[in-house]
């Protein structure tokens, strides 16, 4: 049972990586200190659904790494 969960945390941590590198990067930097940063900028549809991809892996994430501290 420890494995199967050990496992599972390490192939949900890579895919959380991967998922969080795949983002494109906002660009915004120090830019947004003098009014240059663009606000209110549309996701596109692949953005969106990539951020719903990063935050459900997330909570799995966290809620494998949970069960592990309880239990184990």
């Amino acid at each position: 049972m420890k494995l199967v969960l050990l496992v599972l945390e390490l192939l949900v941590s890579l895919m959380l990586v991967f998922t969080v590198l795949l983002h494109a990067p906002k660009g915004e930097g120090l830019g947004a200190i003098g009014g240059q940063a663009r606000m209110f900028r549309a996701q596109k549809g692949m953005e969106d659904g990539l951020n719903k991809l990063t935050a459900g892996l997330a909570i799995v994430f966290l809620g494998l790494a949970l069960i592990l501290s309880f239990l184990f």
